[in-house]
């Protein structure tokens, strides 16, 4: 008796709204699935054996059948995000192989895809509405790439791929949150924190404290040093201790690629899985498999942007390098001559503060997390007409530091919310930045009335927190991170597509997704919005406008070094799924290094080991779509230059387009291809000259 009160109380089995997070433990995952998954099986039983190739008699019961799955493991993979420990990693582990084997059956399911396609050559195919049309051909489309085609010991092989490889992918994660945490450098004199700022100081003695150093303080120590993001970014750059920068660059660069956390035999499998599973599906490489759902129509399409790219930075970067050397050696550097990858930080920030005459860390006290807040959510205001206000404990929340807030349309009617996690916890966070979906929107019915199931995202940074009684304070990079997750929470929160299927990023082709993220970043520089967030924590004085000039004039600072590095990610990620063979004589570290002559300007240490650490295309969504970022960056850089022509302060222009970008860029979803979003916003196809504008590349 006590068991079964223990399942049907368990709050992972609520299936709707916002999770009872307050209520949610470890050990209730296992007996969640256990109960969920026989009932979704017998639920996909029934829907086979009745299926009718209509929209009410196929998407819709699907949907149903699909929601407390989505939302049942939705949450537990959040929390595996946000709040990991040994007892949920355990319980995921043992559970996820069944929810694998479930989407396989589900995704693989012929009388479901016959279905499919008997509705596309139905008479009832035209008076569909185009999202719907878009809906079942991608319905279509996914149940071919997820091998519905195959029989016997194909299919067989095929699942068993789809399992090692969401193992493997979780495991790759483990080791790098595990790798990043296991590190860490304890500074005990005041010659170790030489060139510090005082935010790293309290910061790094925030840190002792939390390791068992009781009196740890920022004056006398002693101070601890991680790789985490806030630490490991600013001790780069202002350390004077070349031999500390070197200790930890080193320890960085290394992570997850020895001992128990070695990632290496976990890449070469997951590539070896992946040019497999695009063989059975008569791929010639995974990337192919990959670009099958992508905007971009082939290999060589991505190549070529890629090389247009690299052609537009290799030279800046090597410039940026002959400058930084030279500037070294101006200041009687005895490293000037052969500057280290660990140096690298350390002369740039020197060089941009000669240049540009501040400092990153100047600016901190001006960008508080709560007045930051204030002109993000004015300008979400002033672009797309929403009212965004705070809605703390009125959810549940994983984390004392969560914070939930409500959107409202311009008659003041709640449309979405959005929770915000915003600081950094090396000890159960995974590093980065992201936005996930917590709910969908979509139309529902409940007690025989149909409403609409208002979205719900979960927006996740990993900032400097709130230090000795001050609020968190940003620098300008964290700014530009969190607009950047806030963009992706725009296109979740204002679809106003009802088709859970289309709303939101889903359906999305995935080098279209980061268009939103990459615009939002772009008014970090917008005057007006700058001056709206950026006021001093203490005497609320705005930022002064030479502090305005100078980030404008250093925007640009060292872009082709910035670019040509994403473009070496990018060519490596397609590289390793297109012509790569596993277990042949060249190894990825060989790959990387081929690539490296002509995407770097200085290579890549002999133990640089950064795929060890590469989460988005070992860990995430990103495998042979890296080069979205910059493939959605030309989409970006193009939609923002729509407010530049309509003029920046002009505001009834601002506002007319930023109501465009909504009703289109953001609303549409997945309802139609990116594409054709994008042409509805901008009356035409884009191209790459507002990029290499923004970038400073091109005049």
């Amino acid at each position: 008796m006590i068991a079964n009160s223990t399942i049907t109380n368990n709050p992972l089995l609520i299936g709707k709204g916002l999770p009872p997070f307050d209520a949610i433990k470890p050990e209730q995952v296992e007996p969640a699935f256990a109960e969920l998954l026989p009932k979704l099986e017998a639920e996909l039983a029934q829907l086979e054996a009745n299926v009718q190739p209509t929209w009410s008699g196929l998407v819709e019961p699907l949907d149903r059948l699909n929601d407390p799955l989505r939302w049942s493991w939705g949450v537990v993979g959040h929390l595996m995000g946000v709040k990991n420990s040994p007892e949920l990693r355990q319980a995921y582990e043992n559970v996820q192989p069944k929810v694998v084997q479930f989407w396989n059956k589900l995704s693989q399911s012929k009388p479901l895809y016959e279905a499919f396609k008997a509705l596309r050559q139905s008479q009832d195919w035209d008076k569909l509405q185009p999202a719907q049309q878009r809906i079942v051909e991608s319905a279509i489309k996914d149940a071919e790439l997820s091998g519905v085609g195959l029989e016997g010991e194909e299919k067989e092989r095929f699942n068993a791929i789809e399992l090692e490889l969401a193992e493997l992918g979780t495991k790759f994660s483990n080791h790098v949150l595990d790798a990043t945490k296991a590190f860490s450098l304890n500074l005990t004199t005041k010659e170790e924190i030489d060139g510090l700022p005082p935010s790293l100081l309290s910061l790094a003695a925030q840190a002792a404290r939390a390791a068992g150093e009781e009196n740890a303080t920022p004056e006398n120590g002693p101070w601890r040093i991680t790789l985490d993001f806030p630490s490991y970014v600013p001790f780069m750059q202002h350390s004077t201790r070349r031999d500390l920068r070197e200790q930890l660059y080193r320890a960085f660069i290394s992570r997850a690629s020895n001992g128990e956390l070695n990632n290496y035999p976990l890449i070469e499998r997951i590539l070896e899985l992946r040019k497999e599973q695009a063989g059975i599906l008569e791929f010639n490489s995974y990337a192919e498999l990959s670009l099958a759902r992508k905007m971009a129509p082939t290999v060589d399409a991505v190549k070529a942007l890629l090389e247009e790219l690299r052609l537009a930075s290799y030279d800046a970067a090597v410039k940026d390098l002959a400058e930084l050397k030279a500037f070294a050696a101006s200041k009687n550097a005895p490293e000037a001559k052969d500057l280290k990858h660990w140096d690298i930080s350390f002369w740039s920030e020197r060089q941009r503060e000669a240049k540009f005459d501040f400092n990153a860390e100047e600016l901190r006290p001006y960008f508080p997390l709560p007045q930051v807040l204030d002109g993000l959510f004015t300008l979400a205001k002033r672009l797309f007409g929403v009212t965004i206000t705070a809605a703390d404990g009125t959810a549940p929340v994983w984390h004392e530091d969560v914070r939930y807030f409500q959107v409202a349309d311009e008659t003041g009617n709640p449309i979405a919310y959005f929770y915000l996690d915003s600081y950094s916890r090396p000890a159960e966070k995974r590093g980065g930045a992201w936005m996930d979906e917590c709910i969908v929107r979509a139309k529902i019915m409940e007690a025989g009335t149909q409403t609409t199931r208002l979205p719900v995202a979960y927006l996740v940074c990993n900032q400097t927190p709130p230090v000795d009684g001050k609020p968190s304070l940003m620098t300008f990079m964290e700014v530009e991170t969190l607009f950047h997750e806030f963009g992706h929470g725009l296109q979740h929160l204002l679809t106003k597509v009802d088709y859970p299927r289309a709303a939101g990023i889903n359906n999305i082709e995935w080098d279209a997704v980061e268009l939103p993220s990459q615009f939002m970043e772009n008014w970090c520089y917008d005057r007006n919005t700058l001056f709206n967030m950026a006021k001093h924590y203490e005497t609320g004085e705005p930022l002064p406008e030479h502090y305005y000039q100078k980030l404008l004039a250093a925007r640009n600072y060292m872009s082709g070094s910035g670019m040509l590095r994403q473009i070496h990610f990018s060519l490596l990620d397609i590289e390793l799924h297109n012509s790569y063979q596993p277990g042949g004589t060249e190894k990825v570290t060989d790959v990387r290094n081929r690539l490296a002559k002509t995407t770097t300007v200085i290579p890549p240490l002999p133990e640089d080991a950064f795929l060890c650490a590469f989460n988005h295309i070992f860990g995430g969504g990103y495998a042979a779509g890296y080069y979205s970022y910059k493939w959605a960056e030309v989409l970006s850089a193009d939609a923002f230059s729509a407010f530049e022509e309509a003029g920046l302060e002009n505001e009834p222009a601002i506002t007319e387009t930023g109501k465009l970008f909504r009703e289109t860029v953001l609303a549409l979803g997945g309802s139609q291809h990116p594409m054709e979003v994008f042409k509805a916003f901008r009356g035409r196809e884009p191209n790459t000259e507002a990029l290499l504008r923004h970038s400073g590349l091109k005049s």
